[in-house]
């Protein structure tokens, strides 16, 4: 089988896992939403608002690996790989916004407790059926988890989601084996602070990426160490790494070469060795590369250095 037609395959299972994923997850998420306020648990709700962000960053994952088999246009010359940057700060808002509400019903539960009571075997009950469901989407994506770092994410969050429901299982024990019904307002902090890292790094990862800063664990000046060090380059300047969608490096520089570089004809070389570092070494899917004589990098404007 061709390279090609590898990746085709890779991809099709990829979406039937992800589509497979996503009605586990959804059907869940209705079950402890609907469960979660017959049975007065705010740990329920509050797995289900995971469960929801969750479910959202599933369909983006779908979503985006439907998108990178599409061919880039000239209206979009990248793709469509930045919607995937716009979805993550629509979850990131939900996750933060869900937050923000279990974290006030579980105080005003621990210093104020009211009189109605959590129905802990329904709580119960739900919370087991969403463990198994999850354990499900989790074996059915644990295929695919290694093609990809945008499967890899989808697997982290079902994964998630399983921790979640078992904590939603430890508050539902409690309370019926000792009525101590404040152990649902416990694990929905629990939940809750399971859900505050991810929501912090999705936003500050859409920040990184919109900003066009460098991305994390990128180190330039080892880049231009790496440049520098193949035969007939001088110098490097106007060096330029970002992220179109995180997982997607791009990189551009103009790169001084000695003038028998271009006399002997050894440009398609050197542009071959340059990409071909940036892509092992750096992880960079695009790099571009303007090769210039001394003479001409000598007219550059200062600031380019």
């Amino acid at each position: 089988m061709s390279e090609h037609g590898h990746d085709h395959s890779h991809g099709s299972a990829n979406r039937g896992r992800l589509g497979i994923a996503i009605g586990i997850v959804a059907v869940v998420l209705v079950v402890e939403l609907v469960g979660g306020l017959l049975a007065g648990s705010i740990a329920l709700l509050a797995d289900a608002g995971h469960m929801f962000s969750d479910l959202i960053g599933l369909v983006v994952a779908l979503v985006a690996t439907i998108m990178a088999a599409r061919p880039a246009t000239d209206s979009q010359t990248f793709g469509h790989r930045r919607s995937e940057v716009f979805a993550a700060f629509i979850n990131s808002a939900i996750l933060i916004a869900v937050v923000v509400y279990v974290t006030v019903e579980a105080v005003g539960k621990l210093v104020a407790p009211t009189a109605e009571h959590v129905d802990a075997p329904l709580m119960l009950i739900i919370a087991v059926v969403g463990a198994i469901a999850n354990t499900a989407a989790l074996l059915v994506l644990r295929g695919g988890k290694g093609d990809s770092i945008n499967m890899r994410g989808a697997y982290l969050e079902v994964l998630g989601d399983l921790i979640g429901s078992f904590a939603v299982i430890v508050a539902g024990v409690v309370i019926l084996l000792t009525g101590f019904e404040r152990a649902d307002a416990i694990a929905s902090l629990a939940i809750a602070a399971l859900i505050l890292p991810r929501a912090l790094s999705l936003l500050r990862d859409v920040v990184r990426v919109l900003s066009q800063s460098t991305p994390r664990g990128t180190d330039v000046a080892l880049i231009r160490e790496h440049v520098l060090a193949k035969q007939g380059v001088v110098s490097v300047h106007d060096v330029h790494v970002w992220s179109i969608s995180p997982g997607s490096d791009v990189f551009s520089a103009h790169v001084v070469v000695e003038p028998k570089v271009f006399t002997e004809g050894r440009t398609d070389v050197l542009l071959d060795e340059l990409s071909k570092c940036l892509a092992d070494h750096f992880d960079v899917e695009h790099s571009t590369f303007q090769l210039e004589p001394a003479e001409h990098a000598d007219h550059e404007v200062e600031q380019h250095r």
